[in-house]
Formats: C-alpha cells, sequence, structure tokens
C-alpha cells in the first residue's frame, strides 16, 4: 500500500501561492505533528502577469528567464525592486492578468487512498486558475495581488500580495532604490529565485504524494500571515531588508478562504531579515545571500497552555545566471536552511507526544536544494534539480520511521514558444508545456517501508505532463 501525501490544504497553493499543508498529519494511524509544515514538493508559485509586460511594452523574456515566470533575468529584479512602476508611455494599460495551470500525473504505485474527487492514478487535472490586479501608479507605488481557484479543492482564496511603495536617493555616493512592501508570505518579496516563495519547481503536483517535513519559512505561513518589511538596493549590488510579520483575524482569514487554524497564529510578530550581494562574475550575474524567520506560534490558535511552538529558521542561497550566444542561457540556484524549534505548545496541548516525552519538543531540521536550468534559443528549457531534508531523530514526532529525511531529483523539459510576446493572439498571451518527472531515494525517513505499511520511496515517483497559460 502506497501511503499518500496528499492533502486538503496543499491543492491550495496550486502553486501560483496556495498555502502550506497542515502541522498535523496521520501517519501509520498516528497524529504526528511535521517538523515542517510547507510541503517540500508542494506546488510552486507561479507568476507569470501579462499586465506587467504590457505596461512596460516589453516581451516577458525581458523580466522572466525562458520568457515565462516567475524565474526572473537581471532586468526583472530591478522592475520588482522599483516598485513594478517602469511603465513605457503614458498609454493607460488594463491592470488585470490571468493564469491557468492544467496536468495529467501518473505515479509509480497506486495512490491510497486516492486524492479526494480523483482517481489513484493517472490524474488529468485542473490544477488552478488566477485572477491578477498588477500595475505601477506613478513614480512610487505598485505591486500585484493574486486571487487563485484551486481546481483540486474547488475553492478560492487570496494568493500572493506584494505592494511596494519606492523613492530613490543615494547612500556614500552609490544610486539607491528605497522600498516598502506589504506582502502575505515570507520571501514572496524576495527577486533572486532561490527563496521558497519563487524557488524551483515554479509549478508542480497537485495530486501525487510529497514528503511532509520542510522548514516553516518554506510556505507554511503564506496566506496566513500579513507583513511589512523596509529594504535598500544600493548601487545594483547590496540588498538589506527588515521587517515583521503578524497574523491576521480568525474571521479576516475565513473570509480570504484560509484556514486561520493551520498553522496557528503569531505570537506578537515574527521578525524577517535578508541579505544579498550582487555582482558580474564568470560573463554573468552572481548573487550570494542569507535570511532568516523567527516565530512563536499558538498551534490551531490554542492560547490555553500559556506556551508556544517556537521557530527559528536560517538560510544561505546563491545564484548564477549567464546569457549565451543566439538567446542561449544558463542559471544556477541553491539555497541551505537550518530550523531549530521547540514545540513545547504542541506537546502541552497532546498534538505531539506526551508532556513527560523528553524528546518531544525540541528538534532541528536542515534542507537543501539546487537547480541547474539551460534555455535553447530563449524557447526550449531543461531543469535538473536535487533536494534533501534531514533532521534529528525523535519517534513523537515523525512516526514510524521516526526522522524526516527525504531526498530527490527532479527533471524537467520546457517549451515557451511565444516568449518574445509575438503570439497569434496577441501580446498579452503567453503559454509554457512541459514534463516533469520527478524521483525518490528517500520519502518520509525511509527508503523502504517509511510508513510501517510496505510503501517504499520510489512508490511516489511521479511523471506529469502540464500546460500553463497567462494571458
Amino acid at each position: 500500500m502506497q501511503r499518500q501525501g496528499f492533502r486538503e490544504k496543499d491543492v491550495l497553493r496550486a502553486r501560483p501561492g496556495g498555502r502550506a499543508a497542515g502541522r498535523i498529519m496521520m501517519a501509520a494511524g498516528l497524529p504526528v505533528l511535521l517538523a515542517g509544515t510547507a510541503l517540500a514538493f508542494a506546488i510552486r508559485p507561479a507568476h507569470a502577469v501579462p499586465a506587467f509586460a504590457e505596461q512596460t511594452g516589453l516581451g516577458c523574456e525581458a523580466c522572466h528567464v525562458g520568457g515565462f515566470g516567475p524565474q526572473l533575468t537581471p532586468f526583472g529584479r530591478e522592475f520588482k525592486l522599483e516598485g513594478y512602476t517602469l511603465r513605457s508611455g503614458k498609454k493607460f494599460t488594463p491592470p488585470i492578468s490571468a493564469m491557468a495551470v492544467g496536468s495529467f500525473t501518473h505515479t509509480k504505485k497506486d495512490q491510497v487512498p486516492p486524492p479526494d474527487g480523483l482517481d489513484s492514478n493517472d490524474n488529468f487535472a485542473f490544477d488552478q486558475g488566477s485572477v491578477f490586479i498588477a500595475g505601477g501608479i506613478g513614480q512610487h507605488f505598485g505591486g500585484f495581488a493574486q486571487i487563485t481557484y484551486d481546481g483540486v479543492g474547488k475553492a478560492w482564496a487570496w494568493d500572493n500580495l506584494d505592494l511596494r511603495a519606492v523613492t530613490k536617493g543615494h547612500v556614500l555616493g552609490q544610486d539607491a532604490v528605497f522600498g516598502l512592501t506589504l506582502n502575505n508570505s515570507p520571501t514572496v518579496q524576495d527577486v533572486w529565485n532561490t527563496t521558497p516563495a519563487w524557488g524551483y519547481p515554479y509549478t508542480d503536483t497537485a495530486v501525487s504524494g510529497t514528503p511532509g517535513a520542510a522548514p516553516l519559512i518554506d510556505d507554511a505561513l503564506a496566506q496566513d500571515t500579513l507583513g511589512l518589511s523596509a529594504y535598500a538596493w544600493i548601487g545594483q549590488k547590496y540588498y538589506l531588508e527588515a521587517g515583521a510579520y503578524t497574523s491576521p483575524a480568525a474571521g479576516t482569514l475565513n473570509w480570504l478562504g484560509v484556514d486561520p487554524t493551520d498553522p496557528g497564529d503569531i505570537a506578537g510578530l515574527a521578525p524577517y531579515g535578508r541579505l544579498a550581494f550582487q555582482t558580474n562574475a564568470g560573463g554573468g550575474t552572481l548573487e550570494l545571500g542569507a535570511f532568516a524567520l523567527k516565530a512563536a506560534l499558538n498551534p490551531g490558535r490554542d492560547r490555553s497552555t500559556g506556551l508556544h511552538d517556537r521557530y527559528s529558521d536560517v538560510g544561505l542561497d546563491a545564484s548564477w545566471q549567464k546569457p549565451l550566444a543566439n538567446n542561449d542561457l544558463v542559471s544556477v540556484q541553491t539555497r541551505y536552511v537550518h530550523e531549530s524549534s521547540n514545540l513545547q505548545a504542541s506537546c502541552a496541548l497532546g498534538l505531539i507526544g506526551t508532556n513527560t516525552s523528553p524528546n518531544c519538543a525540541k528538534t532541528d531540521l536542515n534542507e537543501l536544494r539546487g537547480d541547474i536550468h539551460y534555455v535553447w534559443h530563449g524557447k526550449v528549457g531543461a531543469t535538473l534539480a536535487g533536494f534533501t531534508t534531514s533532521g534529528s531523530t525523535n519517534m513523537d514526532l515523525y512516526g514510524p520511521a521516526g526522522n524526516p529525511d527525504s531526498n530527490g531529483v527532479m527533471a524537467q523539459l520546457d517549451y515557451t514558444p511565444w516568449g518574445n510576446g509575438h503570439s497569434p493572439l496577441g501580446p498579452r498571451f503567453n503559454m509554457r508545456v512541459g514534463v516533469q518527472y520527478t524521483a525518490y531515494g528517500k520519502f518520509d525517513g525511509a527508503t523502504h517501508n517509511y510508513d510501517g505499511a510496505g510503501a517504499n520511496a520510489a512508490d511516489n515517483n511521479a511523471l506529469r505532463v502540464f500546460t500553463w497559460v497567462a494571458f
């Protein structure tokens, strides 16, 4: 029997956003609180906004690698950091866009039980549809807001939000951009495709099993929070950001289509910080950076114990992007995240372990991800990615295998025929078609029998064919 990694919350991110999976899951019949809520491969945020292309008068390929979002070129990074304000001329352009993703997924073994409303294997799915309000107003304000329909979960919800106020000045004789960003997911404001919100894969499975453990910063707080950060971009080299996140009221989140209890609400404020350095190297653009998030949560918004679940996430990241002849391009992205957590509130509430369990509360988690991407003639893309999650042994927390270890590889081929804006349906229409294959070496702690019911990691290997359109 194959354990099913799919949960209702997973699809609520048909990644254009969406939500991280709940911290509490069923593993071999026992309630387990995962060390990290966001699934290692829950569907990644789709971000392709043709309204920006019309506003700037440029094809999607000017801002996006391979002519389709969300991976940004250096020019695209500048556009975002300058508050989405660049405009070609004074003509009004409608600040509305839409996108949709559909797919076919085959897993090596049937999923037992099958995803809600789907078959145990060979599923065609409308993964998601999104509407964007996106654009710049004058020289100082811009942003985008996204509303998404989850085609698998059959639900609407607010999705990614990034509203900016910017101005320009000088620091030590260097040109600088100073900005504020109001957003609803840590790292959604980032411009490098290394941090969790915009990291590879940019679209992924809505219907097949994925590993359970991941750091809190891997989208567990996406759409559950609201944060304000101040940033400075100095000399097109140095990026500094500091801010904090809080949790909107439960009624507000319910109205926005989000479960306010998953994973819970933030006690006080959750500080977030980001540093990055960008320079030319090896004929391309090199970025080196670090980021950190610290949060205290009331699991399920339960305050009865007077305790909190505490998380400290620290990450390092790097990227390199080099344009070649004939509109070819190569890029490399990687990140490492270490999480230390103390789940005192969940232990006291009996959500995991017992009050007397010496190993119940504290745990460590490590995540390492990387990908290399090649674009041929600006149209055909090939990506090879690897991922691994490891952490401390904790039988209370992780179920039959007793540890969070998972690893594997993903390969993707895709084709984007109209990234230059010359679609026969007009400059707003863009499309990507692709095929992905994900193979697991270890899944939720083991290679074989990871769920105690005979399931192997390779049973979750998945082939996915997708079509992604934006207009």
